[in-house]
């Protein structure tokens, strides 16, 4: 890979010597040529210069979709800083321990004070006159600290490296067609916060010289006539983009619109979540679109297989591995890891499976934040956690996660993390968090929890608690109470025997209304 180690601003130099007079970004009223783009990026990065910071320093970026996003964050890797992307929706105390647990140095956010857990507030990008400081980027450094739950269930940051990111730039524009070319105009309404939306969104439009049309907030009519008027003719989307579009038609009683934002698009494509079938169906019936679906991770960078890979576009089904990038499914039993529900069995005509997905390939993660702990092995293997199985065609076909996470839109939210703060209640004695499945979001939250004696809790109670501690997409959307919860024989909560019990179907007599402990 003759530029494996060129880094995001490398790649914005790169499209504006190639490209200058193209467009690079429309953001509302705001349209930015390549060469625009690249000068604002140099008078962020002599702003990050002059702010007293060191080369490998983390600044923290919490923007929302716009152009101030990508010139902090371009700014500062041309500065020679690490980024630490921050999610929109976080509550202080999640902004607090992302800032501590970084040593950030610099905490960029339109949000009006002057310091956060000791860390200096900067309202935007930093600006500066004069040459940026010269920087030759290392394609082994880190790039980017993106924060993902971990098997603790504290967030940790995934050390991607400018190498990793550049790496999975190419294995995705290998594939035939590619998810981005040069002419493309490609919708980013996906959170830049997110791997997905940074790289298999704007890393590859910076890589091709595309153009970016940026949306700050994902309102579906909005987004629909945004992509009519721009032509727009590519998106990387996730399952509730396309559900809320076909909702939007739905609402209206007519496809037109739906036609009509779609109309130009050579590319769509989804990841984050399984796409449910009835909605690929809908989109190819109603939209005239083929939903090319993917998998991947953050900690590869993050795409890891696609449909368009075989060329076979079909529901339920991620595919085969990228170009570049070695993929195994091994036997359950071979691996370290414990599983708390049973596999599903696959139908008759698998070939493979189902298996934990084992990867190795270029485009994979350095590691955790501080010193790599828990990167891929020493052969270069890295454990997803993920179960699948091939199909008599050879494709793969997501089974189940092994682990507990909850994937809330795509987002992880580890039961642990929830449990701890619902615990913090003075009603609670215990609690259990596990998944449930929703038609919009792929999964929710559902709290399990026991009240203390003597204490009354009701569900608005318990949700308002979660609330002040815990992004949105984290807090349960329901709750059933029990008098006791099912523990091992080591003394943990068991969430199999909780999933056993039927408490992650849709109802639940107990999911509101007041509880009294007895």
């Amino acid at each position: 890979m003759e530029q494996a180690g060129t880094s995001l601003a490398e790649l914005v130099r790169a499209a504006a010597r190639r490209r200058p007079e193209a467009p690079a970004v429309v953001a509302g009223d705001r349209r930015l040529t390549w060469a625009e783009l690249d000068a604002d990026v140099d008078r962020v990065a002599a702003g990050f210069a002059g702010r007293d910071l060191a080369r490998g320093d983390r600044v923290a970026i919490q923007l929302p979709n716009g152009l101030d996003w990508l010139r902090a964050a371009l700014g500062a890797l041309r500065a020679g800083m690490v980024v630490v992307p921050v999610n929109t929706a976080y509550t202080d105390p999640e902004l607090e321990y992302v800032l501590t647990d970084s040593g950030a140095r610099l905490f960029i956010t339109a949000a009006d004070r002057e310091e956060l857990a000791g860390v200096p507030v900067c309202p935007g990008p930093p600006e500066a006159d004069g040459p940026p400081p010269e920087v030759v980027a290392d394609p082994a450094a880190p790039s980017f600290l993106a924060y993902t739950s971990g098997t603790t269930g504290r967030p940790r940051g995934a050390i991607l490296t400018a190498g990793a990111l550049r790496a999975n730039q190419e294995q995705c524009l290998a594939m035939t067609p590619p998810p981005v070319r040069e002419d493309d105009r490609v919708l980013l309404v996906l959170p830049l916060f997110h791997v997905y939306g940074l790289n298999a969104g704007f890393g590859l439009v910076a890589a091709t010289g595309a153009c970016a049309v940026l949306q700050e907030t994902f309102d579906p009519r909005g987004s629909l006539a945004l992509m009519a008027e721009e032509q727009v003719t590519a998106v990387p989307g996730a399952p509730p983009m396309f559900q809320a579009w076909l909702a939007a038609a739905d609402a209206l009683g007519s496809d037109a619109e739906l036609r009509r934002g779609f109309a130009a698009m050579r590319m769509a494509s989804s990841g984050a979540a399984p796409l449910p079938e009835e909605v690929w169906t809908a989109m190819r019936e109603r939209a005239a679109v083929t939903v090319w679906e993917g998998y991947g991770l953050t900690e590869a960078s993050p795409v890891v297989a696609s449909t368009l890979v075989t060329g076979r576009a079909k529901p339920n089904c991620i595919g085969a591995p990228l170009p570049g990038l070695e993929l195994q499914l091994r036997d359950t039993a071979t691996t370290d890891h414990d599983r708390d529900t049973e596999e599903e069995d696959p139908d008759d005509d698998s070939l493979e499976g189902p298996g934990e997905i084992w990867l190795r390939g270029p485009n994979l993660f350095a590691g955790y934040w501080p010193d790599g702990a828990d990167g891929p092995d020493a052969d270069g293997w890295l454990g997803t956690g993920d179960l699948a199985y091939r199909d008599a065609e050879g494709d793969l076909h997501l089974v189940d996660r092994r682990s507990d996470l909850i994937l809330v839109s795509g987002f992880n939210v580890y039961p642990a993390e929830v449990e701890r703060v619902l615990d913090t209640h003075p009603a609670v004695a215990e609690s259990a968090v596990i998944g449930i499945p929703d038609p919009r979001t792929g999964a929710a939250v559902r709290a399990v929890v026991v009240v203390r004696p003597g204490e009354r809790l009701t569900f608005e109670e318990l949700r308002a608690h979660a609330a002040e501690s815990l992004a949105r997409y984290k807090v349960p959307t329901s709750v059933h109470f029990l008098a006791s919860l099912p523990h091992s024989l080591t003394g943990k909560v068991s969430r199999a025997r909780l999933r056993e019990l039927g408490l992650t179907g849709q109802d639940s007599a107990e999911e509101v209304g007041v509880a009294a402990g007895g």
